[in-house]
C-alpha cells in the first residue's frame, strides 16, 4: 500500500468491546465489534476505512484465521488493505482479536 505523504494516525489495538466495556461473545462477534471500534477512531480522527494501509491482526492462539477473515470481511468489505495476522496468547481473559490500524489523515 502506498500511503500519501501527510499526517498519519496510528490506531492502538482494539478488542472486541462495547461501549459499557464488555466483551463479545465469539470470533466473529468480537472481531467485527473491534473493526467497528477502529472505524470509530478514524472517523474521530478524520479519515475513514478508504485511508487504512495497513491493518494488524492479533488472534488468540488456536483460532482459525480464516473464521476471523469471514467476520472481518462483515465489517470492513472488500477494501484492500495490507493485513498481518499473528497468533499469540491474549492480554486479556476471553479476548480472541486485537485490531491495530495505520491509516492516512487527508488535509482538511
Amino acid at each position: 500500500m502506498i500511503a500519501p505523504a501527510g499526517r498519519t494516525l496510528y490506531v492502538g489495538g482494539q478488542n472486541g468491546t462495547d461501549g459499557t466495556g464488555a466483551l463479545a461473545d465469539g470470533l466473529g462477534a468480537q472481531t467485527e465489534q473491534a473493526l467497528r471500534n477502529v472505524l470509530a477512531v478514524l472517523a474521530e480522527a478524520g479519515s475513514g476505512p478508504e485511508h487504512v494501509v495497513k491493518l494488524t491482526i492479533y488472534l488468540a492462539t488456536g483460532i482459525d484465521p480464516g473464521e476471523a477473515y469471514a467476520a472481518t470481511a462483515a465489517v470492513w468489505g472488500n477494501r484492500r488493505t495490507a493485513v498481518t495476522v499473528l497468533a499469540v496468547t491474549p492480554a486479556r481473559v476471553g479476548a480472541f482479536v486485537e485490531i491495530e490500524a495505520v491509516a492516512a489523515v487527508p488535509a482538511g
